[in-house]
This record gives structure tokens, C-alpha cells and sequence, in this order.
């Protein structure tokens, strides 16, 4: 999936279309954004250093799960990107209703 497909699920879980935001929003590349993203979606993230990676868990009906994401060298960018995973999961979903 390509960044702009994972932001644009991400917004429809957040409650907008994607061409509201594209200008001023962007989670994958900003802390912000994908905080607000996170408490908005009540995604708990954390980095698990034993594995090298960071993760986000949601409870969200068939996006119930746990989304990893390689840390790399920048574990904000792998927490963002797990964050904007595990959204856009929840943006598919509520896609199909």
C-alpha cells in the first residue's frame, strides 16, 4: 500500500476525506499528527526494543490487532507508520459500511 493510499484510510478513521487535509496533515511525518491520530482511534503504541520495532494495538471490530513496523534508525518514523497502519486498518473497515 503506498503512503498516500495508508493516509487517506488513516483520514476516512479519523472522520474525514483525505482531500480536507492533504495540505496540513500528515502523520507519517509528523509526531502531532499522529499522536492526535493515535488518542483519536485509541491506538496504544510502544517501541519493543527486544524485536526492533514498534507497534500499535487497536480493538476495532475486524481491525482488531497488532500493526508492526520495523525501527530501523528512526524509531518515531517507525512509531508513526505503525500508528497510520493500524488507522488505515480501521479506515478500511469503516470503508465497507
Amino acid at each position: 500500500m503506498t503512503d498516500k493510499e495508508l493516509l487517506e484510510l488513516a483520514a476516512n478513521a479519523a472522520g474525514c476525506s483525505y482531500s480536507q487535509v492533504e495540505d496540513i496533515w500528515n502523520p507519517l511525518t509528523d509526531d502531532g499528527d499522529a499522536l492526535r491520530l493515535a488518542v483519536k482511534l485509541n491506538i496504544v503504541v510502544w517501541e519493543c526494543a527486544q524485536y526492533n520495532r514498534a507497534m500499535a494495538f487497536v480493538r476495532h471490530g475486524s481491525a482488531s490487532g497488532e500493526y508492526w513496523e520495523l525501527v530501523g534508525e528512526d524509531p518515531c518514523a517507525a512509531t508513526r507508520r505503525a500508528i497510520v497502519k493500524a488507522a488505515a486498518e480501521i479506515g478500511k473497515q469503516n470503508a465497507g459500511k
